[in-house]
């Protein structure tokens, strides 16, 4: 198992009368944690649907590569998880009722679900809450749980839109220290944020604004390169 690389090229997206992305070439670095930055209307949404196969191109395209070969998009739908700003997760239903929901979603068998569920319990510090209603959970737990939920299939693209929004900073922390322990050779995780100190924590950058693509690159090397105190100073850079 190896993880997913993701190539944008010249992709375009036009949502109601707004162009969401113009022309935008970009790589999703495989086995890296790559962020998608900008303000609200930056198009990051638009980009991580486009990536999750949830919305079509009218322009471009967009390809995907295991170790350099390049995968069809039904071989890759199966190994892709998405993890959208407002998890759907069963108010009534126990934290480990939903978790056996997404077991039997993904087909995974009794010693699959128990090995990885133990593992993402005793990773989220969430195993005392296993009898827990995910409707009486706090706004960060929630969030924990829909990550766990994604990440019980393993998938080798793993997409992230706004994990952080709306939680407390010790559930940012939390959900930041899930994300870092799980990105590597196996899988490619992809973040959207508007929090610039989040963009540091990625190893690779994709800057957009207004649907434009500002720049790309590993978020150190561009503060280097552009002498930046503050990395929001980013969006200052002329538009590619």
């Amino acid at each position: 198992m190896s993880a997913l690389e993701v190539l944008f090229n010249n992709v375009s997206k036009k949502m109601a009368d707004a162009q969401a992305l113009k022309n935008i070439s970009a790589v999703i670095k495989s086995g890296q944690i790559n962020g998608i930055i900008g303000p609200n209307g930056a198009g990051k949404t638009t980009f991580i649907r486009l990536a999750a196969m949830l919305l079509s191109c009218v322009g471009g395209s967009i390809s995907y590569f295991e170790n350099g070969i390049k995968k069809e998009q039904k071989q890759v739908k199966a190994d892709t998880g998405y993890f959208p700003q407002e998890p759907s997760l069963y108010a009534d239903l126990s934290c480990l009722e939903n978790m056996e929901f997404f077991r039997d979603l993904y087909g995974l068998t009794h010693k699959e679900f128990k090995n990885r569920s133990s593992e993402l319990f005793d990773a989220t510090d969430m195993a005392a809450f296993k009898d827990r209603p995910a409707g009486k959970l706090s706004g960060g737990m929630y969030k924990k749980l829909g990550l766990m939920c994604v990440l019980l299939n393993r998938p080798k693209l793993l997409l992230l839109d706004e994990p952080t929004v709306g939680v407390d900073p010790l559930s940012r922390q939390e959900l930041w220290t899930l994300i870092n322990r799980f990105a590597g050779i196996d899988m490619t995780v992809v973040i959207t944020t508007s929090y610039m100190e989040e963009a540091l924590r990625c190893s690779h950058v994709i800057a957009l604004d207004e649907g434009n693509l500002i720049i790309q690159d590993n978020p150190q090397e561009i503060v280097k390169k552009f002498s930046l105190k503050n990395f929001s100073d980013i969006f200052l850079l002329k538009k590619q």
